[in-house]
C-alpha cells in the first residue's frame, strides 16, 4: 500500500537524481496522486452531489453519479439554494439508498422535498444512480395526495363501521314492508280473481 513515507521517498528519489530522474519521479508522483480518489460512503456521495446540484455545479455532481445516468444531470432552478439533510441509510450489497430532505428556499407550493437518493457501487465507489433517483423525486409530489386519499379513506370506513347497524336495521325493514306489501297485492289479486275451487 502506498503510504505518506513511499511517496515522500520517491519524491526525494527523483531530486537526487540526474534531470530525466527527476522528471520521471515527478511524473509518476503526479500519476499516482491522481489516482488517490477519497472513497466517500454512501451518505458522504449522496450530500456531495446533492450539495453540487444545490450550487448549480453539475460537473461536480456527474463525478458523483453512475456513468450511466451522468447525461440525465442538468440544471435544477427550483433546488438552488436549498438546504440538504440525510437520514436513514439501507446498504443492500451493490445498491444503497439514502433518506434525503431537501428543504427549498423559494418554495411554491411545498417546501420540502423527501425522497431516497439511490447509489450502486461502481469501481469500487458509490455513485448516484439519478434515473432511479428522479423516479422517487418525480413520485414525490403525489405521496401528499395519496396520503390525503388514504385519510379520507380511513374516516369514510370508521363513519360506516359506525352506520352498520343502522343501516342492517333499515333493509331488514325495508325488506319487512317489501313483504307485507307483496302480501296485500297477493291478497288483492286472490279478491280480484277469484280461483275455482274442484
Amino acid at each position: 500500500m502506498l503510504t505518506y513515507k513511499n511517496l515522500l521517498k520517491i519524491f526525494y528519489w527523483s531530486y537526487t537524481k540526474p534531470w530525466a530522474s527527476r522528471l520521471t519521479g515527478v511524473f509518476s508522483l503526479l500519476f499516482i496522486l491522481s489516482g488517490c480518489q477519497t472513497i466517500l460512503s454512501p451518505e458522504q456521495a449522496t450530500t456531495t452531489f446533492w450539495k453540487a446540484m444545490t450550487n448549480g455545479n453539475l460537473e461536480s455532481a456527474k463525478k458523483h453519479t453512475s456513468l450511466e445516468t451522468q447525461y440525465l444531470v442538468t440544471k435544477q432552478e427550483n433546488i438552488m439554494g436549498a438546504s440538504l439533510e440525510t437520514g436513514v441509510i439501507v446498504i443492500d450489497g451493490l445498491t444503497a439508498k439514502v433518506a434525503t430532505f431537501i428543504t427549498l428556499k423559494n418554495p411554491e407550493s411545498n417546501n420540502l422535498l423527501s425522497f431516497d437518493t439511490v447509489l450502486l457501487k461502481e469501481n469500487d465507489l458509490w455513485k448516484v444512480d439519478y434515473r432511479q433517483t428522479l423516479n422517487n423525486l418525480s413520485v414525490q409530489p403525489f405521496g401528499e395526495v395519496i396520503n390525503s386519499l388514504r385519510a379520507i379513506g380511513d374516516v369514510i370506513n370508521k363513519k360506516l363501521e359506525q352506520q352498520m347497524p343502522l343501516i342492517e336495521n333499515q333493509i331488514k325493514s325495508f325488506s319487512n314492508q317489501l313483504i307485507r306489501q307483496l302480501d296485500e297485492f297477493r291478497h288483492q289479486l286472490e279478491k280480484t280473481n277469484p280461483t275455482e275451487k274442484p
